[in-house]
C-alpha cells in the first residue's frame, strides 16, 4: 500500500509500505478513507522529538473497515468508522475508568497511552496511509452513519475537535462563563467552537496569524492578535477588569512571541495574568519530557518555568494532559449529525496522499491559508 514514511527532519516520502494484517482476534482492519495532518505531528517532522525512520505517519483516521479478526462481534466489514488518536485496550484500569489517553496495557514500553504514529506512544503506524490497523477494534472504533455526508467533520472526531472540547472540560467552561484561548490553530479554533458549544459568553482567542484569527471569528470569537494588542489590558478591558473564567492553553511548548522568538513559558505565564482568581486553566497544548533543541535549558529537561508563584496566589487550578477521546467522541458525533457543531469549517485543503510531503511544508512554515490539511488515500 502507498502509506507517508517519516524518513528524517523535514522529510516524509510517499512511498510503498507492507499492507497491515490480522495479528489478534480482537483487530480490525480499515481502509482509511480521510486522514489529517495535524500540528502534533510537526514535532517528529521538525526533528523536535525522536522518531525512527520508517515509521508511517498520522492519527487523525477515519474509514470504512475492511477485515475484522475472529474475536470482534461489533463491528463489522463495511462500517464507516473513526478511529481514535488513543489506542486502549477497553480493560486495564484507567480504561475502566475512562482514562483512554492513559491506557496501562497498550504501550509495549510502559508508558501509560499508545496512539498510532507518534513517537513514544508503541510501535503502532499511522493512518497516513490506504490501510490501518486498529487493535482492540471493537472498544476503539466510533461508529458512523453510513455513506460520505459530514466527512469532512467526522474526520475532526479522531482527535482535534474531542482535544479542543477537552480543554475547555478541563478548564471547566459553562454557561455564561468567559473564556480566553491561547493558539488559533486547529485545536484552539475546536476549543472555540466547543466553548461556544457549552454556552460561554465571551470567547476570546489569541494568536498573530490573520488567517487563524479570521476563523476564530466565525465560530463567534473576539480574535485578539498578540503582535499588534496588548493581551492583558485588551482581556482586563473586556471584562470589567476581572479577567475570564476560564483559559484554554493550545499552543504547547513550542510558542513563539511576536518576533518568531521561542518562549515555552509564555502562554502560561499570560494565562495567569489574564485568568481571574479562583479560575481555571486547561493545558491540552502537547509539552514534552524532554526537547534537546528547547530554547532554555530547563526546558530541554521538559522544566518549564512559569509563574506558578502568581497562579497559587490566585488560587487558579490547573489541569492537563491529552484527550480521552472516546469520553467525548460520540456526543460531538450527533452534535454534527445534528447540524449543531461544524467543525470542518476549519480545512483550508483537501489533497491526496501524494500530495502530502508538499502540505507538511506548507504547514509547517504556517504559510498564510494553510489551517487544517485533510488527506484522502483513494483521490
Amino acid at each position: 500500500m502507498k502509506a507517508i514514511v517519516f524518513k528524517g527532519a523535514f522529510d516524509v516520502a510517499y512511498e510503498d509500505v507492507p499492507d497491515p494484517r490480522i495479528e489478534q482476534p480482537l483487530d480490525a482492519i480499515v481502509r482509511i478513507t480521510t486522514a489529517n495532518i495535524c500540528g502534533s505531528d510537526l514535532h517528529p517532522y521538525e526533528g523536535r522529538v525522536g522518531m525512527d525512520s520508517g515509521m508511517v505517519l498520522g492519527h487523525e483516521n477515519m474509514g470504512i473497515v475492511e477485515a475484522v479478526g475472529a474475536g470482534v462481534d461489533r463491528i463489522k466489514v463495511g462500517d464507516r468508522v473513526s478511529v481514535p488518536f488513543n489506542l486502549a485496550c477497553g480493560t486495564c484500569r484507567n480504561c475502566n475508568e475512562g482514562l483512554t489517553s492513559a491506557c496501562l496495557r497498550a504501550n509495549p514500553s510502559g508508558q501509560p497511552g499508545a496512539g498510532y504514529g507518534y513517537p513514544a506512544m508503541g510501535p503502532y503506524r499511522g493512518g497516513q496511509a490506504e490501510l490501518l490497523r486498529v487493535p482492540w477494534a471493537d472498544f476503539n472504533l466510533l461508529s458512523l452513519p453510513e455513506g460520505t455526508e459530514h466527512e469532512s467533520d467526522f474526520t475532526m472526531l479522531s482527535d482535534i475537535f474531542p482535544t479542543g472540547y477537552h480543554g475547555t472540560e478541563l478548564a471547566q467552561v459553562s454557561p455564561g462563563k468567559t473564556v480566553a484561548i491561547f493558539g488559533a490553530g486547529p485545536v484552539g479554533l475546536m476549543a472555540a467552537h466547543s466553548a461556544m458549544l457549552r454556552g460561554a459568553s465571551q470567547v476570546f482567542i489569541i494568536d498573530k496569524e490573520p488567517d487563524r484569527l479570521a476563523l476564530a471569528e466565525k465560530f463567534g470569537a473576539t480574535a485578539i492578535n498578540f503582535s499588534t494588542e496588548d493581551i492583558e489590558s485588551t482581556i482586563m478591558d473586556a471584562t470589567q477588569g476581572f479577567g475570564v473564567d476560564s483559559g484554554v492553553e493550545a499552543v504547547g511548548y513550542q510558542a513563539h512571541d511576536a518576533s518568531g522568538q521561542e518562549h515555552p513559558e509564555m502562554v502560561l505565564d499570560n494565562l495567569i495574568a489574564v485568568v481571574r482568581a479562583t479560575g481555571h486553566i486547561g493545558v491540552v497544548g502537547v509539552y514534552e519530557p524532554e526537547d534537546p533543541d528547547a530554547a532554555t535549558e530547563g526546558a530541554k529537561a521538559g522544566r518549564i518555568g512559569f509563574n506558578f508563584g502568581q497562579a497559587f496566589t490566585k488560587g487558579i487550578s490547573i489541569a492537563t494532559g491529552q484527550c480521552p477521546v472516546k469520553k467525548y467522541n460520540r456526543y460531538l458525533r450527533d452534535l454534527i449529525i445534528h447540524d449543531r457543531a461544524n467543525p470542518s469549517l476549519i480545512v483550508s485543503h483537501e489533497l491526496s496522499l501524494a500530495d502530502a510531503p508538499d502540505a507538511y511544508s506548507h504547514f509547517d512554515k504556517r504559510d498564510d491559508g494553510w489551517t487544517k490539511v485533510i488527506l484522502h488515500p483513494a483521490a
